[in-house]
């Protein structure tokens, strides 16, 4: 029985929990920012939705003439699914048959509890159904016949996260989530450069935040290998008496392919993170308009803390072997686990967040008629790894350096990822009904930024369509109020044995599979309805 496999795993659900960060930031991306962009399908860079163009485009600003403040508010529901099955040909890990022995075998896996990152505080959970969602504000100053606009916004740019029962069979890929970028300042300013061409940049200062619930297990062969052992042993029959002591002991704990290993937390921050954008809109007649933005991204630099319990039988399995000869013999050559119940201490994580950039129409070829078309680029596959900096050495690290020398060390984790860039198409139509309402829908094709036989629980989603419809109406002279109500599903079959980050039983695969040699089935429905007030003050 390899045991460095046993460290592999605890440290391939730490490294998948923090590499799925950026996944679920597409999966997050341009959700919440404005009911105008919601209802058009994102397709607001040539027709920039009011104060929120300090976000879509910085150009647009020029638009907001006098002093103006923006407020919005969003509900959120958000549902995530899944299903375990045992395929027709059935599934077995080392000869132990799946159905039967595996609690997760024909099970459903299903949470409508979202969580949000509370900067300073962690994982705040919500309610069961839908909730409140994070607000946006904004003001800007545009003075009596000046070129230049000034403004800011505090904004969440990307916010996601769940919270599952303790007995819901996804808990392993994680029980709970929560991860957040919130941009509290964005000075911008933009400048009309003539009748047709303006201009505009900003700085953003965003805090971000991540923290990761998440029980492991290890159905592979190797656990198998010692499921059989003690089996053969009669470790369970004989009440943990030891046939081969002293030279060999492993009747300490129970292990087995669908036991628990232990919890993983992590939790990390960082409470200033600059990014910058840029934008740039041409408006040659009444008719027609173009525009294009370019979002930098930011390097990141998370800390916080982790800690990894580990189960008593799992602690106990592990001081049994280490008591016997020839288990102190093979801990000394490989470092092998000692059994100690509880690993923490202090964590840096270096990633960054990923640049984007948008271009678009916006023409209006009836005088009651509007139509937006986008394109939307997500630069994900320059993310090839985050880094984490543990400050002491670790157990599981130094199991897994063992098997991947170039990716861990006794402190360090290298994450790697195989992320692809993203294209969305975003495109909308705004009826104006009368002088004051304004009637839109739109759709967003948004692409799956993890390739084929990358899926797992921690990505719930895929290629996916949005929808929206809203509604702009000029309450008064100075008061213009946008609402919005939008809809995302995605669908993802995974077959047994067809992605090495959930469900793969082969012995070469050293990743993290929970579900191994099962169909696991993944949807996402997220439903929103968004709401902003704007006022000239």
């Amino acid at each position: 029985m390899n045991s460095t496999g046993f460290g592999k795993r605890v440290t391939c659900a730490l490294a998948l929990a923090v590499a799925s960060a950026g996944a679920q930031a597409q999966m997050a991306h341009q959700l919440l920012v404005h009911p105008k962009a919601a209802a058009l399908g994102n397709a607001v860079t040539a027709d920039t939705p009011g104060l929120m163009a300090i976000r879509r485009n910085p150009a647009g600003l020029t638009r907001m003439e006098g002093r103006q403040r923006e407020f919005g508010v969003a509900i959120a529901d958000t549902v995530f699914e899944a299903s375990f099955r045992v395929p027709e040909e059935g599934c077995d890990v080392f000869g132990i048959e799946c159905e039967g022995n595996d609690p997760a075998a024909g099970e459903d896996s299903f949470t409508d509890t979202g969580a949000n990152y509370i900067p300073g505080i962690g994982m705040s959970e919500g309610s069961a159904g839908a909730g409140p969602a994070p607000f946006n504000a904004a003001f800007s100053v545009q003075p009596e016949g000046s070129k230049l606009t000034f403004g800011t916004a505090s904004f969440v740019e990307m916010s996601g996260g769940f919270v599952r029962d303790d007995d819901d069979p996804g808990r392993y890929q994680p029980n709970s989530v929560a991860q957040q970028r919130l941009t509290y300042l964005s000075p911008t300013v933009a400048y009309k450069i003539n009748d047709s061409w303006s201009i505009g940049a900003g700085i953003h200062f965003s805090h971000q935040g991540l923290e990761i619930n998440q029980l492991t297990r290890a159905p592979n062969m190797l656990v198998g290998v010692g499921a059989t052992l003690q089996e053969a042993f009669g470790c369970e029959d004989n009440e943990g008496q030891e046939p081969l002591a002293p030279w060999l002991a492993l009747c300490g704990g129970k292990i087995g392919p669908w036991e628990d290993i232990g919890n993983v937390n992590v939790r990390a921050e960082e409470g200033l993170s600059r990014s910058y954008r840029v934008g740039i809109m041409w408006e040659p007649t009444d008719w027609f308009s173009w525009g294009a933005q370019y979002s930098s991204g930011a390097e990141l630099e998370l800390k916080g803390e982790f800690e990894v319990d580990y189960t008593e039988d799992w602690s106990g399995f592990w001081q049994s072997v280490n008591s016997s000869v020839l288990g102190a013999i093979g801990a000394a050559i490989l470092s092998l686990p000692s059994g100690i119940p509880k690993e923490a201490g202090n964590i840096t994580i270096r990633d960054s967040y990923p640049q984007h950039f948008s271009t678009g129409i916006s023409v209006r070829p009836l005088p009651r008629l509007r139509v937006n078309v986008d394109l939307d680029y997500v630069d994900l596959s320059s993310q090839d790894y985050a880094f984490a900096q543990f400050d002491r050495e670790l157990e599981f690290l130094n199991a897994a350096r063992i098997l991947s020398p170039d990716k861990a060390t006794s402190t360090t984790l290298k994450i790697g990822r195989n992320y692809k860039d993203i294209w969305n198409l975003g495109y909308g139509v705004t009826f104006h009904a009368t002088d004051r309402l304004d009637l839109r829908a739109g759709a967003q094709h948004r692409g799956n930024v993890v390739p084929s036989g990358k899926e797992s629980l921690m990505s719930p989603i895929g290629d996916a369509t949005m929808y929206g419809a809203g509604l702009g109406y000029q309450w008064s002279k100075n008061t213009v109020i946008d609402f919005s109500a939008s809809f995302l599903n995605s669908t993802q079959d995974v077959p047994a044995n067809t992605s090495d980050n959930i469900n793969s039983t082969s012995i070469t695969n050293i990743a993290y599979n929970p579900y191994a040699g099962l169909d696991v089935g993944i949807e996402t429905t997220i439903r929103f309805l968004n709401l902003t007030w704007r006022s000239k003050f």
